[in-house]
């Protein structure tokens, strides 16, 4: 009997992987590895809809589809290391695991800010236990800090102020959202918050935090010497990939400065035989020839579906891929179509003081759209995207 294909981490790419390989006819055997109990479930609603209480279920599919399907789940099996010689996979409880072809699909984990003391109420947000630990306290809370002005700590400072928190957010960098989207776009993302009653303090971060004689935080102290009263802290500081279980298998890794992650080409090939790496984990070649991760959920399925055409000997699609994402922020989606870059031009096209829709341009070529609150007006874009688009074209268009 031949190995299986074994996909390490059973989050949102290691599910669409599995799904794609019986999707695409492949009939061998697939083995689903997770490293936590609770079996593929999706991770957007975490820091929304969940923690406030509005759903319970984040259940990417049901127990049955993993049956029907011949994929064998196996949960609490976290992986600790790989030999690509001999092609096994060990395991925490001691076991080994044989592979034909290896997927890395492992995420990523929340950065921890060094020096901080270890104080109750003090939360992380990636895995659902995170959430549920923080939607229990969410009812005791009066105040909450938020430390890191991304898309988590915006989504969380939405959501805590739709329960009636009251919320403070720091973030060292000009405005929120600044590394991904640039300051300009990132100031009317300030705005909106600063509406909400988000007391909001940007270009400044935390020393330290002050804790009651009980070890409950009670707030912080910021760089700038002043102090915020919390009694619930959260750190959303950014990711770093679970690449740690690879030490010593020889599978090249991207470098901590360059955003780390599995090295892998615009398929998912990594430097190994017989592995690949595809999500939130992996450091995928693009079109302009740079290696970097892309964070975001809709590309989980695009590169699972390129990865397996691979794997499985066929060509790959030769349409243009526009990327997209989107963040839920009070009333208003924020959605993005193409590769922003916080050094493009931006210009804002339409904006009412809530809504409103920006180009990032490039040279003069339109590089990506970004809109709040206008879904149409994004989206009829993609087709320009696909293509070079003058951005001086669609702003002549526009009147």
């Amino acid at each position: 009997m031949s190995a299986p294909i074994v996909i390490v981490g059973a989050g949102l790419a290691g599910l669409r992987t599995a799904e794609e390989l019986r999707r695409a006819g492949y009939e061998g055997g697939v083995v689903l590895l997770g490293d936590e109990s609770r079996p593929p479930y999706d991770r957007p609603p975490l820091s929304k809809q969940f923690v406030r209480g509005e759903t319970d279920d984040t259940t990417l599919r049901p127990p049955e589809f993993f049956a029907e399907k011949n994929i064998e789940l196996r949960l609490g099996a976290a992986a600790t290391g790989v030999d690509t010689a001999a092609r096994t996979i060990a395991l925490a409880d001691g076991s080994t695991l044989a592979y034909d072809q290896l997927i890395i699909a492992t995420g990523l984990r929340p950065r921890r800010l060094p020096g901080l003391p270890e104080v109750a109420g003090l939360h992380v947000l990636r895995a659902h236990e995170d959430a549920e630990t923080l939607r229990a306290e969410l009812d005791g809370a009066g105040r909450a800090l938020i430390i890191g002005a991304g898309f988590i700590g915006c989504e969380l400072a939405a959501s805590f102020r739709a329960a009636g928190i009251a919320v403070s957010m720091v973030e060292p960098q000009p405005t929120p959202l600044a590394s991904v989207l640039g300051e300009r776009i990132g100031g009317l993302v300030a705005r909106m918050h600063r509406d909400e009653g988000v007391d909001l303090r940007c270009g400044v971060g935390v020393d330290t935090l002050r804790a009651d004689d009980a070890g409950h935080v009670r707030g912080a102290l910021l760089t700038d010497g002043t102090d915020i009263d919390a009694d619930l802290v959260v750190l959303g500081v950014g990711s770093v990939p679970v690449t740690d279980w690879l030490a010593g298998s020889g599978i090249d890794l991207a470098e901590p400065a360059a955003g780390g992650g599995v090295l892998a080409d615009e398929v998912g090939r990594t430097s190994a035989e017989g592995v690949w790496a595809v999500g939130d984990v992996a450091a995928w070649q693009h079109d302009s020839g740079e290696r970097k991760r892309v964070e975001h959920w809709t590309s989980a399925g695009e590169q699972a579906k390129l990865l397996v055409t691979a794997l499985l000997g066929g060509a790959a699609p030769t349409a243009a891929r526009v990327p997209y994402f989107w963040s839920d922020q009070y009333d208003v989606k924020i959605q993005a179509l193409g590769t922003p870059s916080p050094t493009d031009d931006v210009t804002v096209v339409t904006d009412d003081g809530r809504k409103f829709l920006a180009y990032y341009s490039r040279d003069g070529i339109l590089t990506a759209v970004l809109g709040a609150g206008l879904t149409g007006q994004v989206m009829k874009l993609r087709a320009k995207l696909a293509t070079t688009t003058p951005v001086a074209d669609l702003l002549a268009a526009a009147g």
